[in-house]
């Protein structure tokens, strides 16, 4: 799927729960996440912040731990 895509999927709030950790993830390690419209950026830096994502992009023992669950 295109970012496009994902982008509208993402706004009409068709993603599930792991589909939008993913997609943050993607974001963050691609930059995208702040050259978008600046609720990406605050998004990005929240799951950084709360630990389910680092810097660059990748899924935390945290989040992978919670996925798994799920």
């Amino acid at each position: 799927m295109n970012i496009t895509a994902q982008i509208i999927e993402y706004e009409s709030g068709e993603m599930n729960e792991v589909d939008v950790v993913n997609f943050f993830a993607h974001l963050i390690r691609t930059k995208l996440a702040w050259q978008l419209q600046g609720q990406y950026g605050r998004t990005a830096n929240s799951f950084i912040q709360d630990g389910l994502i680092d810097k660059f992009g990748n899924l935390t023992t945290k989040t992978l731990d919670i996925l798994n669950a799920y």
